[in-house]
């Protein structure tokens, strides 16, 4: 069976199996002033097949952080049953001890007074809706609702009762480029009516303002940003993290007509360049596609030094293995990385949710050294 992240190595497994040590890692605090809750949804839609077994009915695992009293134990990284799975298949090659890093937020916590605004996360193809926990720990202690979106069958993802479900959607008989561009592109059809569904399915919590809603992703999560955006009015402003519109058939001739922002960096040798150029994005031509054809507020940001996963939790996690993390990483400092993803990622959701305007955003920082405008 032949496996698309062969294809596109860098999405999921990209420098190969990085380590097997055991340590045990630990997540940056967030630096809001409220403290974070989470609690899992298990949201299962009636009426729409799975795209990879006909036969099941889709369902979708999602997290949902927000400002909490804090209150009860502190939530696991991964839920057990998943932490198990990682003893044989460890995320991005990473063997350690998974199951023993906590998070910051309280699990099933009560949610402060007041309504939110709602952020939308989607990891990139292959990975875990983890992989967003240091962004989303960070925009809850800020004020907002964050809601990240697993998609099943792309990686392990642990069901309620212990069930875990791997990724099937990657399997491909043969290797005929035909069938493999249909499987990409059934992939990010998949993932967009996922994020669709998973916000149909959030009118019930009374603490989101749903009046009031972004969505930021990883990768092949930063086109479905774009994508949902495309087809679905209640989603106000987006956010691409070094994703590329070339994985299936993405649309990015059509544009938006709302704020977006693009968060670059330089990529893998095994890819071309992801990072944009003045206006013209000629490293990645369909940015200048989707920047052209965009009629809303626009911002390319871009992280030289850094690589396709700096803007991931691993941008955090693989330094304190110690190590060789620059395939992954590239050199940025990972405290500075860390720390400009989320002052510009919270800047930008501020301004266009909250109706907050930004100086952050309107040029080159001092405190984030890194990050150069390509505006």
């Amino acid at each position: 069976m032949r496996k698309i992240m062969l294809v596109l190595v860098v999405l999921f497994m990209l420098g190969g199996n990085v380590s097997a040590h055991a340590a045990t890692l630990e997540l940056p605090k967030p630096t809001g002033r409220n403290p974070v809750g989470v609690t899992e949804l298990h949201l299962v839609q009636h009426g729409r097949p799975d795209p990879w077994f006909p036969t099941e009915t889709r369902q979708v695992m999602a997290s949902v952080w927000y400002p909490a009293l804090p209150l009860g134990r502190k939530a696991p990284y991964v839920a057990p049953a998943l932490a198990k799975h990682y003893e044989t298949e460890p995320p991005i090659g990473v063997r350690t001890d998974w199951g023993s890093i906590r998070t910051h937020a309280y699990t099933n916590a009560p949610a402060l007074p007041g309504r939110f605004p709602v952020v939308l996360y989607s990891p990139g193809v292959g990975n875990s809706r983890t992989m967003g926990t240091i962004l989303a720990e960070e925009l809850a202690s800020r004020g907002y609702a964050v809601v990240t979106v697993d998609h099943t069958y792309e990686t392990a993802i642990a069901f309620p009762g212990g069930e875990v479900k791997t990724d099937k959607a990657f399997d491909l008989p043969g290797e005929d480029p035909a069938e493999i561009e249909k499987a990409k592109q059934r992939m990010m059809d998949a993932r967009e009516n996922d994020v669709r569904f998973v916000l149909d399915s959030l009118a019930g919590l009374k603490m989101l303002d749903l009046s009031r809603v972004g969505m930021v992703g990883h990768s092949g999560g930063g086109i479905t940003a774009s994508r949902v955006m495309q087809v679905d009015r209640r989603v106000d402003a987006g956010i691409n993290m070094d994703g590329w519109f070339s994985f299936g058939y993405n649309r990015p001739e059509l544009g938006v007509d709302r704020p977006f922002m693009f968060m670059g960096a330089a990529s893998s040798p095994q890819l071309p360049p992801l990072y944009g150029k003045p206006r013209t994005h000629l490293s990645e031509p369909d940015w200048q596609k989707f920047w052209q054809a965009s009629t809303g507020w626009l911002l390319d940001l871009n992280i030289p030094t850094g690589r396709h996963y700096t803007y991931t939790d691993a941008q955090w996690l693989l330094p304190q293995l110690g190590g060789d993390h620059t395939g992954f990483l590239g050199t940025v400092d990972p405290v500075r990385a860390i720390d400009a993803q989320r002052a510009y990622v919270t800047a930008f959701f501020d301004q266009h949710l909250k109706g907050r305007p930004q100086p952050l955003l309107t040029g080159p920082s001092p405190r984030h050294p890194d990050v150069s405008f390509i505006r």
